[in-house]
């Protein structure tokens, strides 16, 4: 069995920052299911938030993230990562990440939606290419080694601990356990658990079901960011920074419908805020085939092949359309996940041994409803804490001998899936699961909603239980993969519904039409759900508020 001082399950923003804040005299690994550069995180487009405007102010960031989480962010977090954000996007200049400039050679940055000034940095609208790919060249320089195409099923848990993983090799087959001193989970996001989503593929709450299943808290599971702009019949994601640099949304009637809804900061308002807008225009039957229109025309040709080239090819290539001389049709599509595994603002789970960053931790920064060009700045400035408490754990820790036990576990629960016959194949029930969520707990949800929805997935696990895998070869089996990130779907999806049918109030992405209003008297606080031998249980905690009151 290998051993490592540090393993990183996930290898994008978050774990490669992990990665590189890890002193180079401990042995830190990486473990990803697809190659590092291919993780989620290089889908980013609009930016990454810090207060370096001479006007601006790491507090002013704090209240707008505070204000835009409708006050459920624990504001402790947020200032840790609101007071870092600058000397981190300064560090990944100097690590080589190329970002856009101004006309006095400075970082470049846009306004985005809930903020109170321009501090959005980026790459024109390809952030996160820009900086994974500085990310991955520090992980090669640094000689990092990294299990590359490896799916983790398991946590190891020994004597109360976390004390490595069970993952399977998906290049040459075959279930092996990974001993780690310290494991950072560090896996991205849940969106597949809906059909429409802006999400890759491989975003299926692995992390988050790895954790649960080993007693692990995860919280506020509620609260689903639908980012207001994907493009239609697709899903892909149109950048916030479209609309920072001055796009329109119109209904059919060619209005700026958002003067209704948010006359102040109009197409900026926050996520939730105009997800919910323009669901309503469509509902009302102001929109156009389903959707709204994203006007970028008047903005001219030269701004946007220099500010959001990838925009434009995408709308080309995928909508037949040139945003140059038309709008594009839009509409909201599941985007983020606000909630995760619960961790302390050192990453800590509460389980000796266990951290989580990113996408897959609820620290929690983003309340009900994350600001644009914050789940950037959230990997690197938790990944690189996750990287520096892990090796502070791992250092002080003697290694302790492991059983087998886990590893015969799951090797036995692989050679199930491997020899069951039946009709039942993993794909038709994640189109299922997806069908079920994105009708059931979209933008608007209500008691029957999520009642309806819950039945639904108890009889999906039950389906689950007898899955069919076809393919019974060792090498690339893609088909076990869908098998394993099923059960992750399904595990997380119960949380989310759940977690979303106690909370009897609206508050940003959680909007019921049967608890319209925000009650900040019975709901501001975290739900906190935690897997037992009787089903998931419910527990809450109250939201830390340190210098800015709810309003």
């Amino acid at each position: 069995m290998k051993l490592h001082d540090i393993l990183i399950v996930g290898a994008g923003l978050a774990g490669m920052r992990a990665a590189i804040a890890a002193p180079p005299d401990l042995d830190v690994a990486v473990i990803s299911k697809v190659h590092p550069v291919r993780s989620h995180s290089v889908a980013a487009q609009g930016g990454i938030n810090a207060a370096l405007g001479a006007n601006d102010s790491w507090e002013a960031h704090a209240f707008d993230t505070t204000k835009g989480g409708l006050y459920l962010g624990d504001q402790d977090a947020i200032e840790a990562m609101c007071r870092e954000a600058p000397d981190d996007i300064l560090e990944l200049e100097r690590l080589g990440v190329i970002f856009s400039r101004n006309e006095q050679g400075h970082i470049a940055q846009r306004p985005f939606g809930g903020a109170g000034f321009p501090r959005t940095c980026y790459a024109a609208d390809r952030t996160g290419h820009a900086i994974l790919h500085a990310m991955y060249e520090q992980l090669l320089k640094r000689r990092i080694a990294v299990y590359e195409e490896w799916y983790v099923t398991s946590l190891i848990m020994e004597g109360g601990a976390c004390q490595g993983v069970v993952a399977w090799d998906l290049i040459h087959g075959g279930v092996h356990a990974i001993g780690a001193k310290a494991v950072i989970l560090a896996t991205g996001g849940s969106g597949r658990v809906f059909l429409t989503s802006t999400n890759a593929v491989i975003n299926t709450g692995d992390g988050m079901a790895l954790a649960y299943r080993a007693s692990a808290q995860l919280a506020d599971m509620e609260f689903v960011q639908f980012h207001p702009t994907t493009l239609k019949g697709t899903s892909i994601l149109i950048t916030e920074g479209a609309r920072g640099e001055g796009g329109y949304l119109l209904n059919t009637r060619g209005e700026r419908f958002m003067k209704t809804y948010a006359p102040q900061q109009m197409e900026l308002a926050t996520r939730s805020t105009v997800s919910l807008a323009i669901g309503q225009e469509i509902l009302e039957g102001r929109g156009v085939d389903g959707c709204v229109l994203l006007d970028l025309r008047h903005l001219g040709r030269q701004r946007i092949l220099e500010r959001l080239p990838q925009i434009r090819e995408l709308a080309i290539e995928f909508a037949g359309l040139d945003p140059i001389e038309t709008p594009i049709p839009v509409r909201p599509g599941a985007h983020y996940q606000m909630g995760g595994v619960r961790t302390n603002q050192w990453t800590e789970t509460g389980i000796a041994g266990l951290y989580a960053a990113g996408e897959c931790a609820c620290v929690s920064v983003h309340g009900a409803n994350r600001l644009g060009g914050n789940s950037l700045l959230e990997t690197i400035v938790f990944g690189r804490r996750a990287g520096i408490r892990a090796a502070e754990y791992a250092r002080a820790l003697v290694p302790q001998p492991l059983t087998t036990d886990q590893l015969a576990i799951e090797q036995r629960r692989v050679q199930r899936l491997l020899t069951q016959e039946g009709p039942i194949r993993a794909w038709q029930l994640r189109e299922e699961l997806g069908q079920l969520m994105s009708l059931n707990l979209g933008l608007v949800r209500t008691h029957e909603s999520m009642s309806a929805a819950l039945s639904a997935l108890a009889a999906l696990n039950l389906r689950a239980a007898a899955v069919t895998v076809q393919d019974k070869g060792q090498v690339f089996n893609s088909e076990l993969v869908q098998a394993f990130e099923l059960q992750c779907l399904l595990d997380v999806a119960e949380t989310i519904v759940t977690s979303a049918l106690a909370r009897e109030e609206s508050r940003g992405a959680h909007y019921r039409s049967d608890f319209p209003v925000r009650d900040d008297q019975h709901w501001l606080k975290h739900s906190l759900i935690q897997r037992a031998p009787e089903g998931p249980a419910l527990t809450y905690e109250p939201v830390t508020i340190t210098r800015f009151p709810p309003k």
